[in-house]
């Protein structure tokens, strides 16, 4: 029992000591998204969030904190996934 319980506490270990890849490149993607989509600027102060969010989560990997670099990366992308939701809307309520 318990070399079966070192093993799950070995695995989740690494789990969360790896980089946020994906998780970096989702959320760079989704603000990409939202920025190119955002011609009129509607979504400027949540962009703005999204980058932030970013911009931390890249700090924290430099610090190889991987775990809050991952939620981080993942605010990132919400935040930017949000404001492509606004921006759509608000183009969808301009036709």
């Amino acid at each position: 029992m318990i070399r079966v319980l070192a093993i799950v506490l070995l695995l989740l270990a690494g789990c969360v000591t790896a980089p946020p890849v994906q998780e970096m490149s989702d959320a760079r993607q989704a603000i990409s998204a939202a920025e190119l989509a955002d011609t009129d600027r509607v979504a400027v102060d949540t962009l703005a969030d999204a980058h932030r969010f970013l911009a931390e989560a890249e700090r924290q990997i430099q610090e190889q904190a991987y775990g809050p670099a991952r939620l981080n990366a993942v605010r990132a992308k919400n935040r930017a996934a949000s404001a492509l939701r606004s921006i759509q809307q608000r183009n969808a309520d301009d036709d």
